[in-house]
């Protein structure tokens, strides 16, 4: 088991224990990605049942989704981000396994795709269906043409998401060099702004609208995550799984140990979802 400092040990919840989450991985050669430690270790620390469980396993055998309750798609540059980031692993979640994607969706079931996640959600076109035209939106190259690693504040614009109910800010750190959200059309985004499915905004430490750094990126109206059409799939660029602990805060020093990382809430909010 990976061990985090600060880390609290948290005694078996014979309720919470049925909630499973599987954190798909991807560690054979030119897959690898490298958050889906913190992914798990995020919702064990919330009460669930954390299954790491390789892509290709899944291939295999996509009737396993039926398993569990919440599926994550965690960051981690897959297949190197080759030809453009997230492109690769959402060729294969469309192709191999959107059938059992949609399902598990339909069956009001919850998913989350975090940075690379959400990348790979966005194109395989499990948050936002593609019309005749092509996809409604992209997550491009940051504005600025650099990669970009640093905290970030967000507010919660919308309770559309099951993930974020109560939440209204977080400071959570982003590490991503494509993550520019993007809409083909302005009524594209002016739609998903009417139906609450932009539900993160980047912002300063006062909550107002900033330009860079707060928006880390360039995204339309600071958009750093959105929801689908029924709030129960999430994607969003910061990491909220790295700050689920007060020390992983880079100043807990100065300001004081938290109980708990302002990202911890949105994966309570996940587990509580099926009590």
């Amino acid at each position: 088991m990976t061990r985090f400092p600060g880390a609290v040990k948290h005694e078996p919840n014979p309720l919470r224990n049925i909630f499973h989450v599987f954190t798909t991985r991807h560690y054979s050669a030119g897959t690898r990605t490298n958050c889906d430690a913190e992914a798990a270790f995020a919702f064990e620390s919330a009460g669930a049942t954390v299954e790491r469980l390789h892509l290709m396993a899944l291939r295999e055998n996509p009737a396993k989704l039926r398993q569990a309750q919440i599926l994550v798609c965690p960051g981690g540059f897959s297949y190197g981000d080759d030809v453009a980031a997230g492109k690769i692993l959402a060729n294969q979640l469309q192709n191999f396994l959107g059938d059992a994607m949609k399902e598990f969706r339909d069956a009001e079931k919850l998913i989350l795709g975090i940075c690379n996640g959400f990348q790979a959600l966005l194109k395989a076109g499990l948050l936002l269906q593609p019309d005749d035209d092509g996809p409604l939106a992209t997550l491009a190259h940051n504005a600025n043409g650099q990669f970009q690693d640093r905290w970030v504040h967000l507010k919660v614009e919308s309770q559309k998401s099951p993930f974020l109910t109560g939440i209204e800010r977080m400071h959570v750190p982003i590490a991503h060099g494509e993550g520019n959200f993007t809409c083909r059309k302005d009524w594209i985004l002016n739609g998903l702004m009417r139906t609450g499915q932009v539900v993160l905004r980047y912002t300063d430490a006062g909550g107002n609208e900033g330009g860079f750094p707060h928006n880390p990126n360039g995204s339309q109206n600071d958009i750093a995550g959105i929801c689908d059409a029924s709030g129960r799939v999430l994607g969003l660029m910061p990491h909220p799984e790295r700050h689920v602990l007060g020390t992983q805060h880079p100043q807990w020093t100065r300001h004081g140990l938290k109980k708990e990382g302002e990202g911890m809430p949105l994966f309570k909010n996940a587990v509580s979802y099926f009590e």
